[in-house]
C-alpha cells in the first residue's frame, strides 16, 4: 500500500491516533485528522497540529471525501456510515494496528482474549526481558504500535496486547505467534452480537502460515475454533490435563510433562491467572525460552496496576482495584478469587452483557453491592432478589458507603463490570480515583 505521498485521513486523536498521525507524516503522507469532538475539548491537540501544520475536521461526511487512506482509531465503530460510504468507493480503510503493521521491524506476538490480555501481555513481555530475549510491549496494553515502530529492530519480540476494536480493521497483519486467552461475551454494544465480537478476535490468526503458531486455550470453544481460522500451528494450553502445550495438574504448571513451577509461587491470586501464566509458558517457550528462566520470571511477576491490585487496609477492612475488570466475565473471575465478606463496587459504561452471571457468586460471597454509574438501572434489574443493592451513583459515596459498614476482615473490592467512560477518562482513572478514595481513608484513620 503507498503511504507517500497519499493524501490521509486519521479518523479518532486519542493516543492511537495521534501515533498513526506522526507515523504517517514521517512516511511523508499528507495527512489531516478528524474528531467527532471539538478540537478544543482534546487536551494537547491544537498546538500540536499547529506545530506540525496538520488541519483538523470536524467529523462530518465531508472530511472522508478526497482522500486516499482512512486510518482508524479503536474507539472508531468499524461500522460508522462514513467508514462504509468510503469503502464502497474503494478507499482503504485500516487501523492503527494494520498501519504499524507495514513498518514494524521484529516478529509480531499478538496476544486478545475477552480477559487477562494485559496480565498475558505483561507477564510475557517480564519473561522475554527476563530471559535475555529482546522485545518490546505495547499495543491495548498503553503504547500504540505506531508508537513502537521506530524502535523496532529486525530480530526483537513486539508483543502487542490486541483488543477486538484493534482488530477488527487488520487485513495482512500477520503475527508470528498469537495467543486467543478466552472468548466471552463482551462489547456488545459496539459489535452488536457475539458472533461479530468472536470474529474480531479471529482475524488474529487470519494471515498466519505455516510458519507461525496459534497458541490457544483446549478449555475454550471459540478458541478451539480459531485453530481453523489460518494456517498456524496450534499450541494448546489449559486447565486441564492434555498429551502436549502447557497445563495444570491441580498443583504445578506443565509444560509437555515438565514441571515448571507450582501454582502456589505464582504472585498474581486466582485460577484464571494459573491460566494466564499457562498461556504466557506456551507462547515464551516458542521464542527461544527456557523453562528454567520461565519459572524463575512468573515467580517475580507483581501483576499489573489496576488489576486486582492490593491499595491497603484501613481499620482491618482490606481494598481491591479491579478497575480494568471491564466485562462480566472479569468481574465474575475477580469475585472467584475471595471467599467472603465482600463489598462489591459495580457500574459504569453498559456494554451490552447481562449481569445475571454474577447472582450466584455475589450471592454466596458479598455483604452488598454499591452500584455506580450509567449501567445502575439494568445492574439492579439483573441482580434483584440475590443481594443487597445500593445505589450509589458515584465512586466516592460507594467507597464512604462501603467503609462506614463493612467490619474487621471484610473487603471492599472495585470490579465494575462496566466500561469506564460516563464518569471517567479510562479505567486507569477509575482505578487511580479509587486509590486516591482509599489513601485518604487512610489519612482519617
Amino acid at each position: 500500500m503507498r503511504i507517500s505521498g497519499a493524501k490521509a485521513l486519521v479518523v479518532g486523536m486519542a493516543r492511537s491516533g495521534v501515533a498513526a498521525m506522526e507515523l504517517l507524516l514521517r512516511e511523508k503522507a499528507d495527512v489531516r485528522v478528524a474528531d467527532a469532538r471539538p478540537l478544543s475539548a482534546i487536551d494537547g491537540l491544537e498546538g500540536k497540529l499547529a506545530s506540525l501544520n496538520v488541519p483538523f475536521l470536524p467529523q462530518t461526511p465531508e472530511a472522508f471525501q478526497g482522500v486516499d487512506l482512512i486510518v482508524v482509531s479503536p474507539g472508531v465503530p468499524a461500522d460508522l456510515p462514513d467508514l462504509e460510504a468510503a469503502r464502497a468507493r474503494g478507499v482503504p480503510v485500516i487501523g492503527e494496528v494494520e498501519l504499524a503493521s507495514f513498518f514494524l521491524r521484529g516478529p509480531i506476538l499478538g496476544v486478545t482474549g475477552s480477559n487477562g490480555k494485559t496480565t498475558t501481555t505483561a507477564l510475557i513481555g517480564h519473561i522475554l526481558k527476563s530471559c535475555g530475549i529482546p522485545c518490546q510491549v505495547g499495543g491495548n496494553i498503553g503504547t500504540p504500535p505506531t508508537a513502537l515502530v521506530d524502535a523496532s529492530r529486525d530480530e526483537q519480540w513486539n508483543v502487542l496486547e490486541l483488543s477486538s476494536f484493534q482488530l477488527e480493521t487488520v487485513f495482512r497483519f500477520r503475527a508470528r505467534i498469537g495467543v486467543a486467552l478466552n472468548v466471552t461475551p463482551n462489547h456488545l454494544n459496539r459489535h452488536h452480537t457475539f458472533e461479530n465480537y468472536a470474529a474480531a478476535k479471529s482475524r488474529l490468526f487470519l494471515n498466519q502460515t505455516e510458519e507461525d503458531f496459534a497458541v490457544l486455550n483446549a478449555c475454550d470453544d471459540v478458541c478451539r475454533g480459531y485453530s481453523r481460522t489460518g494456517r498456524g500451528r496450534p499450541v494448546w494450553f489449559g486447565l486441564r490435563s492434555q498429551s502436549d502445550g502447557a497445563w495444570f495438574d491441580g498443583e504445578y504448571l506443565v509444560a509437555d510433562g515438565t514441571k515448571v513451577l507450582a501454582a502456589r509461587d505464582l504472585s498474581i491470586r486466582g485460577l484464571h491467572n494459573v491460566e494466564n501464566t499457562l498461556a504466557a509458558i506456551a507462547a515464551t517457550r516458542l521464542t527461544g525460552a527456557s523453562l528454567e528462566g520461565i519459572a524463575e520470571a512468573a515467580r517475580t511477576f507483581q501483576g499489573v496496576e489496576h488489576r486486582l491490585e492490593f491499595v491497603a487496609k484501613v481499620r482491618g477492612v482490606d481494598f481491591y482495584n479491579d478497575s480494568k475488570a471491564t466485562s462480566v466475565d472479569a468481574t465474575r473471575k475477580a469475585l472467584s478469587v475471595f471467599q467472603s465478606g465482600l463489598w462489591v463496587i459495580l457500574g459504569g459504561e453498559d456494554k451490552g452483557a447481562p449481569y445475571t452471571v454474577l447472582r450466584e457468586e455475589l450471592q454466596a460471597k458479598a455483604r452488598a453491592v454499591l452500584l455506580i454509574g450509567a449501567a445502575t438501572p439494568k445492574i439492579a434489574r439483573d441482580l434483584s432478589g440475590s443481594v443487597t443493592l445500593v445505589e450509589c451513583g458515584t465512586l466516592e459515596r460507594a467507597v464512604e458507603e462501603a467503609f462506614r459498614n463493612a467490619s474487621p476482615g471484610d473487603t471492599i473490592l472495585l470490579a465494575p463490570a462496566c466500561a469506564s467512560f460516563d464518569q471517567f477518562r479510562s479505567f486507569e482513572h477509575r482505578g487511580e480515583v479509587f486509590k486516591s478514595l482509599v489513601r485518604k481513608l487512610e489519612l482519617q484513620n
